[in-house]
């Protein structure tokens, strides 16, 4: 087996401290790793997978290049010319990192929450299903492998895996099921109605198949192959043909066709997942409290007694109390209700100037 990181940019709901320059995998908003450094310490020198840095590929944008090797020593490097979104990542590292046919491919996300306590039902997870995508499973040879997390409230800002509950089956203590479908973030009644659903989990971008299967499942479903195969190797040609490219993911691109085929199995988990893409997540996740949203460039709006405002002053990241009203010309984010539990939040926006300071 071996893995496939994507650290993409973006990381827009959590600005300002994510920024163009320093996207939310690069920086240390748990602990003093990145999120990026964390999702491979996960995997990375645990007897379970017995993956090694060489054993792991990160694909970013070749501006970010620089940023994971810095944080990475060891690992194998794929840039991108520019962000097209997770498809084009995956087939890009299917051409740029050779490995056999029928080895197991582990991609993941580069900035996804687990919670440390369960880490190694984590990997025992990824451990099983990596049996099961190099044996088959469901009268499938070589399944594609989807990982969802069981649901815990009806979110929208997640994606869902509907599962074929009625053919479900344990597999090395894992229950999996043939996939029927995936669904977008939903509406709030859509998500009442999912959540409402046996099996349906939400979807946290992590798959497992083997190396010559998805190769086969790109080249069927999208013109990925056609476009980048032949210029994979130049820097100019793959520029030229990420010109053209649409962002797409991999789970419209491919994974609906091929469930719709009966090629994907989802494996059950429940791990703490979350994949920190609000200033609600992340308050959680660092032990604070309350709710945070970012409030656009010029638009107004007012922090009460409780809450908490992060800005940029002079290009440095401050944190200040309320009551206070807010018009900026760049992004802020509001945390309302976090004055509660304020040290979290402090101790995070200091880790995060420290490390631009260092950069």
């Amino acid at each position: 087996m071996y893995a496939v990181v994507m650290a993409g940019g973006g990381g827009t709901r959590l600005w300002p401290l994510s920024r163009p320059e320093t996207p939310k995998p690069f920086l240390p908003l748990l602990g003093e790793r990145s999120l990026l450094q964390r999702t491979v310490d996960r995997i990375v020198g645990h007897p379970e997978l017995g993956l090694a840095p060489a054993d792991v590929a990160v694909v970013t944008e070749r501006r970010y290049g620089p940023m994971v090797r810095d944080q990475l020593a060891g690992v194998h490097v794929i840039s991108e010319p520019m962000g097209r979104n997770t498809a084009a990542a995956i087939a890009l590292a299917t051409l740029r990192f050779p490995r056999d046919s029928d080895e197991v491919m582990l991609v993941l996300p580069a900035d996804a929450w687990i919670d440390p306590e369960r880490d190694g039902i984590y990997r025992s997870v990824i451990a099983a299903m990596a049996h099961l995508a190099r044996g088959g499973s469901f009268g499938v040879d070589a399944p594609l492998v989807t990982l969802g997390v069981q649901a815990e409230r009806p979110a929208t800002e997640y994606g869902y895996l509907i599962p074929d509950v009625f053919n479900g089956a344990d597999f090395e203590g894992i229950q999996t099921y043939p996939l029927n479908g995936f669904e977008e973030k939903p509406n709030l009644d859509r998500a009442g109605y999912l959540y409402s659903q046996a099996g349906v989990a939400w979807n946290a971008g992590i798959f497992l198949w083997q190396r010559g299967a998805i190769r086969e499942a790109i080249d069927r479903y999208t013109g990925l192959m056609t476009m980048i195969g032949t210029v994979a190797s130049s820097e100019s040609g793959l520029k030229a043909a990420y010109d053209r490219l649409m962002p797409v993911s991999i789970d419209h691109a491919v994974m609906e066709g091929a469930a719709r085929d009966h090629r994907v199995v989802m494996g059950s988990m429940s791990v703490g997942w979350s994949d920190l893409g609000s200033w609600t997540q992340l308050l959680a996740a660092i032990g604070g409290s309350g709710a945070g949203r970012v409030i656009a460039p010029n638009e107004p709006a007012r922090a009460g007694e409780a809450d908490l405002v992060i800005e940029r002053q002079n290009g440095k990241l401050v944190v200040e109390a309320g009551p206070r009203d807010i018009l900026a010309p760049s992004p802020v984010a509001l945390l309302e209700g976090a004055a509660a539990a304020r040290e979290p939040v402090d101790q995070l926006v200091a880790r995060v100037a420290g490390w631009e300071e260092r950069q």
